[in-house]
């Protein structure tokens, strides 16, 4: 069978060159509908916040999935240190921070709910 003039046209997918393990393989093809089943709480609850966002529910949704995917990610990030060089790391983060011009206009910033 012989592909349509735009079949043919349209350019390959894009794949990463490096595969990961346990990771399926990237495709950009545009957008893709995503089906799902869940219980009617699930669904009134998930619509009743997306209101509340001023959002339809799939631009919710999708939003709720891409924080939840870059925290699955983020959290995962493996950090290769020699000893010396771990303990001086969790010596910075433990310290408080220095005073400088910058963190004192912020602590005197007025928040924005205020």
């Amino acid at each position: 069978m012989a592909k349509s003039t735009a079949a043919a046209k349209r350019p390959p997918a894009r794949t990463p060159t490096a595969k990961s393990a346990g990771r399926a393989p990237i495709r950009s093809t545009g957008a893709a509908a995503i089906s799902m089943r869940m219980n009617d709480d699930d669904r009134s609850l998930i619509d009743h916040a997306a209101v509340l966002a001023g959002k339809s529910r799939s631009e919710f949704m999708l939003d709720a999935a891409r924080r939840a995917a870059s925290e699955a990610i983020l959290d995962r990030t493996l950090f290769r240190l020699k000893p010396a060089d771990f303990t001086r790391f969790t010596e910075l983060l433990d310290a408080p921070p220095q005073p400088n011009a910058k963190l004192r206009r912020l602590m005197q910033t007025k928040a924005p709910w205020e």
